[in-house]
């Protein structure tokens, strides 16, 4: 096993609707859970700390504040500004999806690194009455120009600067899940968010050590800099940051609808700046651009029904795979202790190879790999590959991958007092997304193109890539992105989701396993130490450390 050093697992918060007791909700580094326990009392919950490391066990005990407690409505973001806007939008009688709407919005703002406006994502939505659930891809697209081999001449290209960037879904997505839902008025929703751009925000320690992380990045785009390194200084933890550009494209399409930006004055300029940048968007791709609304992908497994979101996403039947190669081992030995975790790793490994036939399914036949990954009997083939006392070379484990890498994201889950769920999942793909921000408008722009598969990229470290993943016009790349609703003998009984782009899959996983399994409570599954395996390299990657309010702390165990 190789130390888990690139992820950098970050404290989020949550904040509580009503006082009394009854839903509990925690959050811990890139996870959000949200366990619905009809409780009659007050449950504590503990913090989980073994062997040595007595400082960093005191500091993680302080975080007992981010268990909360609940009979009525909970929200839970990366950032806990943004978890009580979502509080108070439920306070003035807004749905889960309002709450969402605003919650999304001003992560855009002050979580910029992973989320925003200029990018999109996956929402899965529960209606409690009458019981409806419905998966909502706000996926960005390949523009209309785009082609297979675009990149044949410059594959770095694929995930950095404008050429990189998808079609933006989150703010028609945002209003496809508003009007179905919405209560409060839409422009109402967007107030937050614009006070924040346009008044100034302060920079969190994590925001602020990923802007010391991309400097480079931040000093040679003009957007980034007029925002992040204001008068050529880099802005650190503690200044206040203003994106005041924003805060205008927020007001216009709060005033005028997402029409504004597809294919509105707000869209022109934003195009225009794509364009000088190098990108290939067009006002008809934005014109363009459409909301899908599925039905979500059902699994039965370990007692439970999960509810989650169809491909492109691959992040539920992803899941679905693993649990049900693990279910048809024996209860006590399928998710804990040394072997336990050997089978759950291969498991995994298993199911990075299966994953990679699927693809954006308005473009190529997955039916038959859906099917498999929620198969038990497929499962039990896989389960016979799996040997208890050994692992296998990368070939091993199906013929044919695509060496998908998608990386940061943002997630945020609400719970209202009616027992709507919302669980969902935004990005703008890497940190800071293609490194370029739109000057006129403050959007920053995705990279998501770098989620699909191209011919010419290969070198000895990777496989041949997956056709099924391939671009073409108005495609949606392949997906990591597991927001999950989860229900327990026909009651809700958890909203999980997390972001972490390839490694999402893994820890929703190991957090389902961890609570509804082995019955931890809910931030200790979260905050216990997880492993993921990427299948290439060959290396099982485990965390040994986090951070808390921008404090690196060493994890015991």
């Amino acid at each position: 096993m190789g130390k888990q050093q690139s992820l950098e697992t970050r404290l989020s918060t949550c904040r509580e609707l009503g006082f009394n007791k009854g839903w509990r909700i925690a959050l811990w580094g890139f996870l959000s859970l949200i366990a619905i326990a009809c409780l009659t009392g007050c449950c504590s919950s503990g913090i989980w700390v073994s062997g040595k490391g007595t400082k960093a066990n005191e500091r993680l005990q302080t975080r007992n504040s981010n268990i909360v407690e609940s009979e009525r409505a909970v929200v839970a973001a990366d950032d806990g500004r943004c978890s009580e806007i979502g509080v108070s939008i439920l306070r003035m009688g807004g749905h889960a999806v309002d709450a969402a709407v605003a919650t999304a919005l001003c992560l855009g703002v002050v979580n910029p690194i992973s989320s925003g406006v200029g990018g999109g994502g996956f929402m899965l939505v529960s209606s409690s009455s009458p019981f409806q659930v419905e998966a909502i891809d706000m996926r960005e697209t390949a523009p209309l120009a785009a082609s297979q081999n675009m990149y044949e001449k410059n594959s770095n290209s694929k995930e950095e600067g404008a050429l990189s960037m998808g079609v933006p879904g989150e703010l028609a997505g945002l209003h496809v899940a508003w009007l179905k839902h919405g209560r409060l008025p839409w422009y109402t929703l967007f107030q937050p968010a614009i006070k924040l751009a346009r008044y100034g925000f302060t920079i969190a320690p994590y925001l602020a050590t990923d802007i010391a992380k991309k400097e480079d990045l931040i000093m040679k785009d003009p957007g980034l800099q007029q925002v992040y390194a204001p008068g050529g200084k880099l802005l650190q933890g503690g200044d206040v940051c203003y994106n005041v550009e924003l805060s205008n494209t927020l007001e216009a399409v709060a005033e005028q609808g997402p029409e504004a930006f597809y294919g509105g004055l707000i869209g022109e300029k934003f195009v225009e700046d794509v364009q000088k940048a190098g990108g290939i968007l067009t006002i008809d791709d934005l014109k363009k651009y459409r909301v899908k609304v599925h039905d979500p992908v059902v699994v039965n497994a370990m007692g439970y029904t999960i509810f989650g979101m169809p491909p492109p996403s691959s992040g539920t039947v992803g899941l679905s795979l693993i649990l049900k190669v693990l279910e048809g081992y024996p209860t006590s030995n399928a998710a804990k202790g040394p072997l336990g975790l050997h089978r759950m790793i291969e498991a995994l490994k298993h199911m990075l190879g299966v994953r990679m036939n699927l693809g954006d399914p308005d473009f190529v036949d997955v039916g038959s790999t859906i099917s498999d990954m929620l198969s038990p009997s497929f499962a039990k083939e896989i389960r016979q590959q799996i040997y208890d006392n050994t692992t296998f070379p990368s070939e091993y484990y199906m013929p044919r991958w695509s060496q998908l890498r998608d990386h940061g994201t943002s997630h945020l889950c609400i719970v209202d007092a009616d027992r709507n769920a919302v669980s969902m999942t935004t990005t703008v793909n890497y940190v800071f997304g293609a490194g370029v921000m739109s000057p006129s408008t403050g959007i920053l722009l995705n990279n998501e193109m770098g989620d699909f598969s191209i011919p010419t990229e290969a070198s000895p470290d990777k496989l041949p890539q997956s056709p099924t993943n391939f671009i073409s016009p108005n495609k949606r790349p392949l997906s990591s992105m597991a927001p999950i609703i989860v229900f327990k003998d026909n009651q809700l009984a958890g909203v999980i989701g997390g972001s972490g782009g390839i490694n999402i899959i893994a820890a929703v996983t190991q957090v389902f396993l961890n609570h509804f399994v082995l019955g931890m409570d809910p931030l200790v599954a979260v905050q216990s130490p997880r492993v993921y395996h990427k299948l290439i390299p060959n290396v099982v990657l485990y965390e040994n450390w986090t951070i808390i309010d921008g404090d690196h702390i060493e994890l015991s165990g």
